[in-house]
């Protein structure tokens, strides 16, 4: 009975126990400017910042250096662009106006991922936690303010 007790905490220190499931807001898929799939679940445990735009819109186009900046330098955490409100084409072109390559862009054509994290506004930051918290910023911070609040992101060891 003992080894059984013994083997039953190993299996669960191993992480082979069943792991809930990601939170409701993470429980989507949807299709990145390239068409691959993107599954929000997959940013659950990670910390993350999700960072929702237009391509018509002035402060968007006015940051999108700087995000692509914080995402080069803030290696663990996952960035990704969530791009709705215009047709594909116009976030390809913003994407690639912009040299923006550092993190994956989401065409959310039906506005369902601005939905699901109760978005209204453009530009908005997601900054997701290792536990799965989520905390809305809309507006145009400062780089300054970016860095920090990203920095925060990640669990100090």
């Amino acid at each position: 009975m003992r080894v059984l007790g013994l083997l039953l905490g190993i299996l669960l220190l191993a992480g082979c126990a069943e792991k809930a499931p990601a939170p409701e807001k993470f429980q989507f898929t949807a299709k990145t400017l390239e068409g691959a799939e993107f599954r929000g679940d997959k940013l659950v445990g990670q910390p993350a910042v999700l960072w929702f735009w237009t391509p018509w819109c002035p402060a968007c186009n006015a940051e999108a250096k700087t995000v692509e900046a914080l995402a080069k330098r803030h290696g663990k955490v996952q960035f990704v662009g969530v791009a709705a409100e215009d047709q594909l084409d116009a976030m390809r072109k913003f994407v690639s106006d912009h040299r923006m390559s550092a993190f994956p862009h989401l065409a959310d054509l039906d506005g369902a991922v601005w939905k699901r994290f109760g978005v209204t506004a453009q530009p908005t930051f997601a900054f997701v936690g290792t536990d799965g918290s989520v905390e809305l910023l809309t507006g145009s911070p400062t780089e300054e303010q970016l860095d920090q609040r990203v920095s925060s992101l990640v669990p100090k060891t």
